[in-house]
């Protein structure tokens, strides 16, 4: 059984002069979670919004459950959930109501009120929808992308605005769906939401893909020491102190001090004494090493290294 929910192979989309999209391509699977990442500007929407069949591609080849998304449209939609990032619902439609409208579109539904007391909306079910809260709506927006049974779904920032509570749930929901063999298709500015959730991330930069692989490929073993100084330290000076293959990173730290990432491609070289090395040498600069952590390469390091640091409009 092929388990390629949606190939995309070589995707172009232009806007007039402007290209946002250029050759991309990646596959998701279903019984996963596929994270699509990037800074604002990336690609990101428009590529979903293909794969949606909202819009036509200028170039490339997309197939969504086999199928191509604009041509089939009429047979993908009662296979395929889709959650936008806001709106979609009537101002005045009552919670419960809405959600029994959208599950009677569909052959086998997931129980209407059982979704609403696992989202935390049973109490909201007479509410208007314009009376909800930000979170509640987003919660509202899950439920409908999920009730028919999806094959293939796409949340997009699914927990923005949520409370602790209410994000557990969320991802506790997408875990079933991935259990259940459902396609989950995530983006998210959330790099531990993708870290936790997603078997797979493509990260996407300037309409490309600039990386992908599963969470832990992409972090891979290396660790780092991080801490902050009140000034500026010889970072050359430290760096001759530590073993070959070792790199000392700065930022500009609250209040105008320094934070310092001490990092080694040898994760086993990364123990006690490579620990003692930095502070030891610190201690002989007669530098305060605060904050001082060892900790392990995370996928928001790894986003900000491929994509920037810089802010996009």
């Amino acid at each position: 059984m092929d388990t390629a929910a949606v190939e995309v192979v070589d995707l172009v989309k232009r806007y007039g002069a402007t290209t946002a999209v250029t050759d991309l391509t990646f596959t998701a699977h279903r019984g996963a979670v596929t994270a699509l990442l990037g800074p604002n500007g990336a690609g990101k929407t428009s590529t979903i919004e293909i794969c949606e069949g909202f819009r036509r591609a200028d170039g490339g080849r997309v197939r969504v459950l086999g199928l191509d998304p604009v041509a089939d449209a009429a047979a993908l939609k009662p296979r395929v959930g889709v959650m936008p990032q806001s709106g979609g619902v009537p101002t005045g439609a009552r919670t419960g109501e809405w959600l029994r409208l959208m599950a009677s579109f569909h052959a086998r539904p997931i129980d209407p009120g059982l979704l609403l007391e696992r989202l935390g909306l049973a109490s909201a079910a007479a509410t208007p929808f314009r009376r909800l809260s930000g979170g509640q709506q987003q919660r509202l927006s899950l439920a409908c992308a999920v009730v028919g049974r999806p094959e293939l779904v796409f949340l997009d920032e699914p927990t923005a605005g949520l409370d602790p509570q209410a994000r557990m749930a969320t991802w506790d929901l997408v875990a079933s769906l991935r259990a259940a063999g459902v396609a989950v298709i995530l983006t998210t500015h959330h790099m531990d939401e993708a870290e936790r959730l997603a078997d797979h991330v493509i990260v996407v930069d300037r309409g490309s893909v600039v990386a992908e692989g599963s969470p832990r490929e992409l972090t891979g073993d290396r660790r780092e020491v991080r801490f902050s100084t009140p000034g500026a330290l010889d970072a050359a000076a430290l760096l001759a102190a530590l073993p070959e293959g070792s790199r000392v990173g700065s930022a500009t730290a609250v209040g105008g001090g320094r934070e310092y990432v001490v990092t080694t491609d040898d994760p086993d070289a990364l123990g006690p004494e490579f620990l003692a090395t930095v502070t030891a040498w610190c201690a002989s600069a007669g530098i305060l090493a605060e904050d001082l952590r060892v900790r392990r390469r995370t996928l928001e390091d790894v986003f900000l290294e491929l994509t920037g640091r810089e802010l996009r409009d």
